[in-house]
C-alpha cells in the first residue's frame, strides 16, 4: 500500500513537521485539529462550543478533501484541557454525526498546542 498525503487550504496548515492527513489504502489518518480559522489563521478564543465547532469544521474539510466524511469516521480522539467542558464539547461533537458513532476516547490533558481548550483527531475510511 502506498502512503498519500492529504492537504487542503480549507483547514489550517500544519504548524510542525506533520501532514493534515495521511491516506493509506482505504484508511485516512487525520492529525489533531485545533480551533484555527483557516481563512484568517486566527485562533478561535470564544466559547468551548465555538472552539469545538471550528475543530469539527476543520476535520470536515480534511475528510472531504480525501473523499470521505463524518459518516466514515471509525475512531476519534478528543483531548480537552478541562473535563468540566466535556458535556458541552460532546454536544457539539455529536451534532456532526447521525448515529452509528465512531469509537472514541476523551482525555484531559495539562496543555495543548497554542494553549487551546480542545483538539480532536480521527481515523476514517475512504
Amino acid at each position: 500500500m502506498s502512503k498519500q498525503i492529504v492537504n487542503t487550504p480549507n483547514a489550517p496548515a500544519a504548524i510542525g513537521p506533520y501532514s493534515q492527513a495521511v491516506k493509506c489504502g482505504n484508511f485516512l489518518f487525520v492529525s489533531g485539529q485545533i480551533p484555527i480559522d483557516p481563512a484568517t489563521g486566527t485562533l478561535i478564543n470564544g466559547s468551548i462550543e465555538d472552539e469545538t465547532h471550528r475543530v469539527m469544521k476543520n476535520l470536515n474539510a480534511i475528510l472531504e478533501e480525501a473523499g470521505s466524511g463524518f459518516v466514515n469516521v471509525l475512531k476519534a480522539t478528543i483531548f480537552i484541557k478541562n473535563m468540566n467542558d466535556f458535556a458541552r464539547i460532546n454536544e457539539v461533537y455529536a451534532s456532526y454525526f447521525s448515529g452509528n458513532y465512531p469509537a472514541r476516547e476523551t482525555v484531559e490533558v495539562a496543555r495543548l498546542p497554542k494553549n487551546v481548550n480542545v483538539e480532536i483527531s480521527v481515523i476514517a475510511v475512504v
